[in-house]
């Protein structure tokens, strides 16, 4: 056998110490990778029901937008971007409520049309017939 080296870790220079601090630095000397210590439960929802269902029934541009969103949710939750994620899901859900709230109130304008177009060709006809 031969009397081979090894190469040695790196040595990270020592923490400074602060005035009465005892015992060892806190905290390690580098960064350590791998899982953290937060738990941020499971992902938000991300309302990919009511972002179909809106862009189908409702104002598709609105609910394209809220499909995108939505789809979104996962992959910055899976980055480890919670706060993004939440904020996708926020968003998803804001746009599905607007593509909904647009067609309720472009059903709410016709109905309003209709009834004006009713009372105005009611008034017609009856004016028009002889009597």
């Amino acid at each position: 056998m031969s009397d081979q080296q090894y190469p040695q870790f790196p040595q990270y220079p020592e923490q400074p110490r602060y005035p009465g601090q005892q015992g060892p630095p806190p905290g390690p000397p580098y960064p350590q990778y791998g899982y953290g210590p937060a738990n941020y439960g499971p992902p938000p929802d991300n309302h990919l029901v009511w972002a179909i269902l809106t862009t189908v029934l409702c104002c598709m541009p609105l609910g394209i937008v809220s499909i995108v969103k939505s789809n979104q949710v996962a992959s910055l939750w899976a980055q480890g971007l919670h706060a993004e994620a939440r904020q996708a899901a926020d968003d998803a859900k804001k746009w599905a409520i607007w593509s909904a709230a647009t067609m309720g109130i472009l059903v709410g304008l016709y109905v309003v049309f209709l009834i004006v177009m009713i009372v105005v060709f009611g008034f017609a006809a009856t004016e028009l017939t002889p009597t």
